[in-house]
């Protein structure tokens, strides 16, 4: 059966309601909100300030540590609360994301630690945290060459769409798990990728469409990120 209408009636290359905000929390150096539709994830950074303990520091650059964790209301089950595999992983793809966007050999000796949480889950949560990250990032007053934008691309049976929700994430065919998902993040000015991460399976061909799908969706997503860091209301 191949999928020819999304669940939520969107276009197959359109995005769920996008949302973001910047400074929302008083503390943090630097923090920042994102949303697609009913994925929210709120990011926190501080520094860059001193290593602890000092063997860890670089000479060079500032090292940029990332902690992904979903709260435990986020998803209609509740989820038990701490660190899990997962969310390591996505810790450290989330920074492998980042790190290319950043000017860290300007703060040596130094770490910059960004904290994601995602209050509520509908699927493409990591690619909402790299895009709220971004935007605490620049509040922090990160120097930053470019502005990362990351999206996930599905496959539902044929069909590539822009922006999975749950629902796609679980599609079935014949009773058969058959969605691909993949989290992609792009660098628009640059034309780079620094983050692709495949779930499922997909063809050379596809694949080279789901790149073009992210680089197209990538204005959007950095319009509203612009628009938050313009729009910083003093807390």
């Amino acid at each position: 059966m191949a999928y020819k209408k999304r669940y939520d009636g969107r276009g197959f290359k359109e995005t769920r309601e996008t949302k973001a905000t910047a400074n929302i929390l008083k503390r943090a150096d630097g923090s920042g909100e994102f949303s697609f539709g009913n994925s929210k994830a709120i990011v926190s950074v501080y520094g860059p300030k001193r290593v602890y303990p000092a063997f860890l520091e670089d000479a060079d650059k500032a090292l940029l540590r990332c902690y992904y964790d979903m709260i435990s209301f986020s998803v209609k089950e509740r989820k038990r609360p701490g660190p899990s595999r997962r969310s390591s992983e996505i810790s450290l793809v989330s920074a492998g994301a980042l790190k290319p966007a950043l000017l860290l050999n300007e703060f040596p000796h130094t770490v910059i630690d960004v904290f994601i949480m995602i209050t509520q889950a509908d699927a493409s949560t990591r690619v909402a945290g790299i895009n709220a990250a971004t935007i605490a990032l620049a509040n922090a007053g990160i120097p930053m060459t470019d502005l990362p934008a990351a999206v996930s691309i599905g496959k539902m049976g044929d069909t590539l769409v822009v922006d999975v929700n749950k629902e796609e994430e679980d599609y079935e065919e014949d009773g058969k798990h058959a969605a691909t998902d993949i989290a992609i993040c792009v660098l628009p000015r640059t034309k780079k990728i620094s983050l692709l991460q495949l779930d499922g399976k997909i063809t050379p061909e596809e694949l080279k469409k789901v790149i073009n799908m992210a680089f197209r969706a990538a204005p959007e997503i950095n319009k509203k990120q612009i628009e938050a860091l313009k729009n910083v209301e003093e807390l």
